[in-house]
């Protein structure tokens, strides 16, 4: 994740994507790109051509508050996108984007798979998000760290998130999984989407918290061994993790819609409380077959994730019908995803 000049690449990537019509410029020449020229977009942000190259080029430092405004109404910029602008161009000005990098609780090492070493369950969070994960167990909720590290988990959210026949991990990263994990296309219905969310949160992440070295590994890994990460990452796309529907393709209960809202803790910088909640009586249907299935055998108490007897989830199913009246069709099993050809969810190296 290099910040050297990261702010003239984004400039120059949205400046690309303003036509000079929505600029409001009536054009009279044939042009080789569809963008704003330099000059353009300096005069109709109120500084000279030769200061706006500069700011591209990387030579010119400290550009004030208002002239980052002005470029980013040019720029056409939503409230996410001035934002992260902003933590680009104050990098190392006010240390305002120099947060501390630790996860909450404190420094953890690495393992030889590149595992933290969170301690089963997440023992690196403090006792009031656990007692709060607990508290919310009727549906999926988990702590999210700044490099998208789920630093712990409620057990309906394993449940939902991991796969069955595979041994559950303390602790994995949602973004090694959504590109280096071959189920994730299979798990996420709508996997580009969730793919471009998780690429721009993570430069979201990383022009807030430009010296973090969990994020850099990150970046890097998914940058050396995924061609689609680094094409959108190229994008220079910002995203912010607040509210939204996602949906799943569960091999318990089969494919469901779930709202989340994401909510930051301000007493742990850079991490977030993500919580799913059902928005319809089909989708709170399978939640509670997926709790049921939790709680009769609850992640981690036998090393795997959903294996009973010799049948599996399939049998557990059977066993936890949906109560009648609740959804207008039964919520069935979409099939086994293989664990064999999955070996990235917990970050293996």
């Amino acid at each position: 994740m290099k910040s050297q000049n990261e702010l003239g690449r984004y400039l120059a990537v949205r400046r690309s994507r303003v036509t000079p019509r929505s600029a409001g410029i009536t054009v009279l020449d044939r042009r080789r790109v569809p963008g704003l020229r330099r000059e353009e977009v300096a005069d109709l942000a109120g500084v000279s051509a030769v200061y706006y190259t500069r700011l591209e080029q990387g030579r010119a430092r400290n550009p004030s508050d208002a002239v980052l405004d002005a470029l980013a109404r040019v720029l056409l910029l939503d409230p996410t996108e001035r934002a992260h602008l902003h933590d680009l161009a104050h990098r190392g000005r006010d240390g305002r984007t120099a947060h501390r990098t630790a996860p909450p609780g404190g420094e953890r090492g690495t393992d030889e798979n590149g595992e933290h070493g969170a301690g089963a369950g997440g023992a690196g969070t403090r006792d009031g998000l656990k007692r709060l994960l607990a508290a919310v167990g009727a549906v999926p909720a988990y702590v999210l760290g700044p490099a998208m590290d789920v630093l712990d988990a409620n057990g309906l959210a394993r449940s939902l998130l991991a796969h069955p026949g595979r041994e559950a991990p303390a602790r994995w990263n949602l973004a090694l999984q959504v590109f280096l994990d071959p189920t994730a296309r299979r798990m996420y219905p709508r996997w580009e989407e969730v793919a471009r969310q998780t690429v721009g949160f993570l430069r979201l992440s990383g022009g807030r918290r430009p010296r973090d070295p969990r994020l850099a590994e990150v970046v890097a890994r998914l940058s050396g061994r995924s061609e689609e990460f680094r094409s959108m990452w190229s994008e220079q796309e910002v995203r912010d993790k607040t509210f939204g529907t996602k949906r799943f393709r569960h091999p318990v209960v089969g494919e469901l819609d779930l709202a989340y809202e994401t909510l930051a803790l301000p007493g742990d910088e850079g991490c977030h409380l993500v919580v799913f909640t059902a928005p319809d009586p089909r989708a709170d249907a399978a939640l509670r077959l997926l709790g049921s299935w939790t709680a009769a055998d609850p992640v981690g108490t036998n090393g795997t994730v959903g294996t009973v007897g010799t049948n599996g989830p399939e049998e557990r199913t059977q066993r936890h019908r949906v109560p009648p009246g609740t959804v207008d069709e039964p919520v069935r099993p979409v099939g086994s995803v293989g664990s064999a050809e999955s070996s990235v969810v917990a970050e293996r190296g």
